[in-house]
């Protein structure tokens, strides 16, 4: 499987922003839809956003439109989420996680970070 090492994440301020990276080894990282999930205590664990091989089909739930933006560098075997306009809610541990199907990334996916925490304060 891919191993994945998130960083980036923080305790800011509502309105502020942060950017996570996830790092990607193992495997070639172009073979793998990657994206990000969250859990908030207390919830289930939630797919934030995905992003396709070339990076040309991305997704997001309605909560993060227009306030996150996934990217990724395959040159440089990495996955980012911008995470701009932060509130309280978005306060979770976010997760990378890869797989090679967009279905089996929705399902499940058999590559999972470490996880980095995102407190956002009122």
């Amino acid at each position: 499987q891919l191993q994945l090492v998130e960083s980036g994440g923080g305790l800011v301020q509502a309105g502020d922003s942060l950017r996570l990276s996830c790092a990607a080894s193992g495997r070639t990282f172009t073979n793998y839809i990657m994206g990000w999930f969250r859990q908030a205590p207390g919830k289930e664990r939630e797919l934030v956003a995905y992003i396709s091989t070339p990076g040309r089909v991305t997704y997001y739930i309605d909560s993060v439109k227009g306030r996150f933006t996934i990217s990724r560098d395959n040159a440089k075997s990495t996955l980012y989420l911008q995470l701009d306009n932060l509130k309280p809610e978005d306060t979770a541990v976010y997760y990378c996680a890869a797989d090679d199907t967009i279905q089996r990334l929705r399902a499940g996916p058999r590559s999972w970070g470490q996880g980095t925490q995102v407190t956002v304060s009122a």
